[in-house]
Parts: structure tokens; sequence; C-alpha cells
């Protein structure tokens, strides 16, 4: 999993009211994000919240879905969304897609028609797309919500991108509640990555040692080695090899997958390789 789809899903879990403030919900009053318990963990959108409005008695679901750049895939997962929380909850909920960075001229779908073979049947759904590079930076910084400060090196402003990064630098320092500081820096730092490369901008939030002490952010370099170990294995002993993956779900330690990661590339048989997993 891409280390943007982590850091956006623990922005979702923790400041999901922020996200729903960016889509134009301005009248929140409590909410919490939910486990979205749907079939299967590939199938899950990437956030469901439940929020409650003002002057509305009822909780209202809202599904949140986050893409690095508009893509094709994104039509299928939001449609695959509304009918999974549909089911679940029997209740149709309010979509949200939030895309984090332009690519050419793509540009994400808001709404989709579908008929059956026959025709006899129809679906028409429509969601909430927010681009986040149309955002206005000084809009996000304006609402004092430091939920909202992960955002902004994404957004649009005027002039050098130092300033505006200082700035969100100073938000996290001053706002943030001590013991989320660490992680919305780290957040911050990696969709800042998403638009600019210069070591001097990503340093203004901690530099990427800090980084790698995060524990979210470990588990996204475990599942990259996790990837590169299950590939050297189909590579040396065939399909059979996937069955590893599961195996090594578990295993975070940077030690202990680098031996793994050897072992793979050096080990006889993969019975042999399966024989050191076992605890």
């Amino acid at each position: 999993m891409h280390d943007y789809d982590k850091s956006s899903k623990w922005l979702i879990q923790h400041h999901g009211d922020s996200i729903l403030r960016l889509g134009g919900v301005r009248d929140l009053v409590s909410w919490r994000p939910l486990q979205a318990e749907v079939v299967q963990p590939r199938q899950l959108p990437d956030g469901l919240v439940e929020a409650v409005r003002a002057d509305r008695a009822e909780p209202e679901l809202f599904v949140l879905e986050l893409a690095t750049f508009p893509d094709d895939r994104l039509l299928e997962q939001v449609l695959r969304d509304m009918t999974l929380v549909y089911l679940d909850r029997r209740a149709l909920p309010e979509v949200l897609v939030l895309v984090l960075h332009p690519k050419g001229n793509l540009r994400a779908a808001d709404a989709q028609e579908l008929h059956s073979p026959r025709g006899w049947s129809q679906w028409q759904v429509r969601w909430r797309v927010v681009e986040l590079w149309t955002v206005p930076a000084e809009d996000l910084l304006a609402a004092n919500d430091v939920g909202l400060i992960p955002w902004v090196p994404l957004t649009r402003f005027a002039g050098p991108p130092e300033p505006v990064l200082r700035e969100c630098r100073e938000r996290i320092d001053r706002q943030a509640p001590p013991d989320e500081r660490e992680n919305l820096l780290a957040v911050t730092q990696v969709l800042t990555r998403l638009r600019y490369n210069e070591p001097g901008l990503l340093k203004l939030f901690g530099g990427q040692g800090a980084m790698l002490e995060l524990p979210f952010l470990q588990e996204i370099l475990a599942e990259r080695t996790h990837k590169l170990i299950v590939t050297v294995l189909t590579t040396r002993f065939g399909p059979g090899a996937q069955e590893m993956a599961t195996a090594l779900e578990p295993i975070e330690d940077e030690t202990k997958l680098n031996e793994l990661m050897q072992l793979a590339v050096a080990c006889p048989d993969l019975e042999t390789f399966r024989a050191r997993l076992q605890p």
C-alpha cells in the first residue's frame, strides 16, 4: 500500500471531521470513524464516518474515498463503496471523493449511469468530488483546524512554497494535541512529497529519519518488504509462493525482514523458507 494511502487513512481516523469540512460540511456537531465491516478488506472504502450535523436528529453516514490522482479505477471503487455500505447499513451514504494531485488532463468522475443488458434496470448515482489543487490554501488556514493542515501543501497558493509550509509547521507545533503532533508532522511531510521533492522543504516537518520512527510509516516499509519477498519467491519457485504473503503479514521487525529477504534470495526451496517462518 502506498504511503500516501496510509497517511490519508490515519487522517480519516483522527481528523475525519476536517475532511468533511473540506467537502463543504460546515455544521458538524459530532462525528466518529466507523469500522467499515463489509465483506473483505480489499473492498472496503478508505473511510466510513458517522456524523451528526446541526438541527438534525439522526446521524448521517459519509463514505470518504481518497485518490492520489484521478484514475479510472476510482469510478469502480466509488460504486462498490456505495453499494456495500447500502447493503450493510440499509442507508445510502453521502460520498466524498478527495483527489490529491492532478495528472495530465484526467478528471475524476462525479456521476455514473448504469443499465442492465435489456434496459429494464437503471442506476443513476452521483457523489461529491473535491480536487485539492483547486482549493485556496487560505481557506484551509482560516478554518483554524489543525486536522486540515496536512492537506495545505497540496492546495492552491501563489508564490514560493516555503512560507506556506513554514506556516503549516507552526500551526502543528502550536495547535496539535501532544499525542498527535509527531504523526501530524509525518503525514504532512508524506503529502508534501507528492508535490515537492526538495529536501529543505521536507525537513520543515522533521526529516526522513523522524518519519521512519513512526509506527504507521514503519508499517508501510514492512508491507513493501513483504511484497518484495513474495515477488522473489514467486520468481524462483512459482505461483505457489504467493501463499507466503499471509504468513509474512504479522512481521514488521526490520532486522527480521532483512533476514527473510536474504533467505528468499538464497534458500534452496520454498519448504526451507516456510520452515524459517515457523515461531
